[in-house]
């Protein structure tokens, strides 16, 4: 589940992006900053019980992975091979770092 809550974290920051550029409405500057509270919210969460570092680095992968993804697939943003071979990349580097990352133990309290 801490691995979940960075990739819900990285989920809201895609969504937040997303907002900054395409927000126009209150509604939806109300939903861009729900999205930022519960990102870091999230984040925050994950660095509690796992390493910081390598938990930073997996949220901005996912997040700029899956923010280039969203302007490419929903807001016509040109793609090219290179971009996306560069993005699986990304990828594999932060897959990498979850695979080499242990979770900390709890402490018996």
């Amino acid at each position: 589940m801490r691995w979940g809550n960075v990739v819900l974290a990285a989920l809201f920051e895609i969504l937040w992006v997303a907002g900054l550029k395409h927000a126009g409405t209150a509604i939806e500057w109300i939903g861009t900053a729900f999205a930022v509270a519960a990102s870091f919210y999230l984040l925050v969460k994950a660095g509690e019980n796992l390493p910081v570092g390598t938990v930073y680095a997996v949220f901005t992968g996912l997040g700029t992975a899956g923010t280039v993804l969203c302007e490419i697939i929903l807001f016509n943003e040109p793609a090219n091979l290179i971009k996306l071979l560069l993005i699986g990349v990304l990828l594999c580097g932060v897959i990498g770092l979850k695979l080499v990352t242990h979770e900390e133990k709890e402490e018996a309290s």
